[in-house]
């Protein structure tokens, strides 16, 4: 199992001993769903800006996606594209933003 599940279920298994709750399932769905880390975010974009284009969002959710193997959320859609307008490109509007 991969380490972060694991890290998951030990942090359950601990806060819920007698297991989890019917009613604090979605919140704690909403608590566990993976975002992407300040490393990670570099590291896409930095792949972006190699590329020499400005990336669109359909680049930037494909990128995710390669590095996580998860479908990307809008926020972190949104902290990529963040970090490439304050470090690559000025925004002046021209790209496609979806």
């Amino acid at each position: 199992m991969p380490p972060f599940l694991t890290a998951i279920i030990d942090w359950l298994r601990a806060g819920y001993p007698d297991g989890v709750p019917e009613s604090d399932y979605i919140p704690l769905l909403a608590l566990l769903r993976r975002r992407l880390s300040d490393d990670e975010v570099r590291q896409i974009a930095a792949e972006l800006a190699s590329s020499g284009d400005l990336p669109d969002k359909t680049d930037i959710q494909v990128m995710i996606t390669k590095v996580t193997n998860e479908m990307p959320s809008e926020a972190d859609v949104s902290r990529v594209q963040a970090r490439l307008e304050a470090h690559a490109w000025p925004d002046d509007g021209s790209a496609d933003r979806g």
